[in-house]
């Protein structure tokens, strides 16, 4: 499991600019199953994405289309993790350490 941490390296009018076709981009990663849960943080200098991949390389080709990034306005941190506890909502989603 991976968590997405995005922070803001433009002014929020240039976010703003972007947004919709963010929303396009979640919109089509939760499709395929691989988002999760996302939102903004407080205050608003970027935001949160938990997602669930095969592996890291796979997360890094996604988040290099975001167009946040493509339009040059946030930069990624992503943090693996192996979810061996979760809520009975998330449960599919647990792992066992190797």
């Amino acid at each position: 499991m991976f968590v997405l941490e995005l922070s803001f390296t433009a002014p929020i009018e240039a976010v703003d600019a972007a947004h919709a076709a963010h929303v396009a981009w979640l919109d089509e990663h939760y499709a395929a199953g691989l988002f999760l849960a996302s939102g903004r943080k407080n205050p608003r200098d970027g935001g949160v994405i938990l997602a669930v991949a095969e592996d890291r390389a796979h997360i890094e080709k996604i988040v290099s289309g975001d167009p946040f990034v493509t339009a040059d306005v946030c930069a990624y941190r992503v943090t693996e993790f192996v979810a061996t506890k979760t809520a009975p909502a998330l449960e599919g989603y647990r792992e066992t350490l190797r």
